[in-house]
């Protein structure tokens, strides 16, 4: 149940003042929160410099921004057309789905799909169990749809980490996620797909694409917007990919045309150089996670952890008697109490005020008319940096395709997928007016990509089909000659 501060005695004079006092004192706080637009170009020019040593081919080992080769070597050009599998695994359940590509609508449609459980016996066994799981489930679900007798192709999505070695080749450095398969770290995963398939004998699969879930953004989003070059996602972790020039990609060999790189931009500050802008909260959320000195610019803007930023400045300003008239709940006192939904219903519009009242009350907090101003304006000032965090990094992708290919303005579009950009009240307007802002000499449209798992995953598999062929016609004419 709230206090109300008119029960205390007080006037509505001495009320407002404390309202004041309240909000005055929770703002100084924040401050260290609030990054100037000078700061935010400083830290796009330092992920500038971390890309550039993760692009070396001697400097990548240990630069903490990966910039990883994906062999994705363009974006859909429209012309794109056919039938296609996808495989999305990263947990304990996997998904298999059937996808059309249609040429003439420019379209991908999701026909059909199906999900999958993984029993805990096979996370846990060899690696030949789970890889023959999967092509059972595989084989079933072309049962159902009827496909058995066509050979399609496959994208795969595989949420681990993997090192690519080729469009069709990836190795499987670490298991994670609870997973432990023996016989597969250090092995293709394709490869051990493949066998499991050829043991049943029953069906066979064409082409294989491995796929960044990042990769699958800006691909699902290629195919209605062909300028589209960036892929972002801004959800539970952050990531992003971009169209980088071959020439500069100094770990494949080849300087022709174009290739996606995975920037694995999470780690960005891993080796201590966003330490200047960490707060005393940050260092405490880096601390108490299960990956401490890991993904230190995720830690500071994705959705696993915004939350949690919140209550600890809620906590400690509880403690130092700001808020909540010093009576910190038990439920405050818990890791991760504070939903990072929390946030988004707090700043809505129109209804935030209720959504805080429900929330602290849920909580087992005593809040007065201060407090809820104060809660929405902690919200509001950690919502915003990550945000402006997040356009500073975007803006270091935009500015490094400009100044690559030598032009004076930039225009592209920018695939994006995650709930905090998709839920969050203000979050992508704020987004984009701060790469405007840090990057003026670039243009970033926006798209919402529907499904990058699975029509994204089918179009990486369809544009490497589409340069498949377009290079058998040239060897072909060059052959005639």
């Amino acid at each position: 149940m709230s206090t109300d501060l008119h029960q205390t005695g007080l006037n509505n004079s001495s009320n407002g003042k404390n309202e004041d006092n309240v909000l005055a004192k929770v703002d100084g706080r924040l401050q260290a929160f609030r990054l100037s637009s000078d700061v935010l170009r400083d830290i796009s020019e330092r992920l500038t410099q971390d890309m550039l040593r993760g692009l070396g081919r001697h400097t990548h080992h240990n630069a903490p921004v990966k910039m990883l080769p994906t062999f994705v070597r363009a974006t859909p050009d429209g012309t794109e057309k056919g039938d296609f599998l996808a495989l999305d695994l990263g947990g304990t359940n996997f998904r298999v789905m059937y996808v059309r590509v249609n040429q003439d609508q420019q379209t991908v449609v999701k026909m059909d799909h199906q999900i999958y459980e993984i029993p805990a016996e096979i996370m846990t066994g060899t690696g030949e169990k789970l890889f023959d799981h999967i092509a059972a489930c595989l084989g079933s679900f072309l049962d159902k749809q009827r496909l058995k007798e066509l050979v399609l192709p496959l994208g795969f999505t595989f949420s681990f980490p993997c090192e690519q070695l080729e469009i069709d080749k990836s190795v499987l450095i670490r298991w994670t996620k609870g997973f432990n398969c023996s016989g597969v770290e250090g092995r293709d995963v394709v490869q051990l797909l493949r066998e499991a398939v050829h043991r049943r004998g029953d069906y066979e699969i064409g082409s294989v694409a491995m796929v960044n879930d990042t990769v699958g953004t800006m691909m699902s989003c290629g195919y209605k917007d062909q300028s589209c070059e960036i892929g972002m996602i801004i959800g539970t972790g952050t990531n992003a990919c971009y169209m980088e020039e071959m020439v500069n990609v100094k770990r494949v060999e080849g300087e022709g045309g174009r290739m996606c790189v995975n920037t694995e931009w999470g780690g960005f500050g891993d080796d201590g150089s966003l330490r200047d802008i960490q707060t005393e909260v940050d260092l405490e959320v880096d601390r108490s996670s299960i990956n401490p000195g890991v993904h230190i610019f995720e830690k500071m803007i994705s959705g696993m952890y915004l939350g949690e930023i919140v209550r600890l400045l809620l906590l400690r300003m509880t403690e130092d008697h700001t808020l909540f008239n010093g009576q910190a709940s038990e439920q405050l006192r818990t890791q991760n109490a504070f939903l990072t939904k929390f946030i988004s219903e707090i700043e809505e519009e129109g209804c935030g005020e209720d959504n805080t009242k429900r929330i602290l009350s849920e909580l087992g907090l005593q809040w007065s008319p201060a407090d809820l101003r104060a809660v929405r304006l902690i919200c509001d000032t950690v919502s915003s940096r990550s945000a402006r965090l997040c356009a500073a990094a975007l803006a270091a992708l935009a500015n490094r395709i400009r100044t690559n290919r030598g032009l004076d303005h930039l225009r592209t579009t920018v695939g994006v997928d995650g709930t905090v950009y998709k839920k969050h009240p203000t979050f992508s307007a704020e987004l984009r007016s701060v790469v405007q802002d840090v990057a003026p000499q670039c243009r970033l449209d926006f798209l919402v990509s529907e499904d990058g798992s699975g029509k994204g995953a089918a179009m990486v598999t369809a544009v490497a089909q589409r340069l498949a062929a377009q290079s058998h016609l040239v060897n072909d004419s060059d052959e005639d000659k």
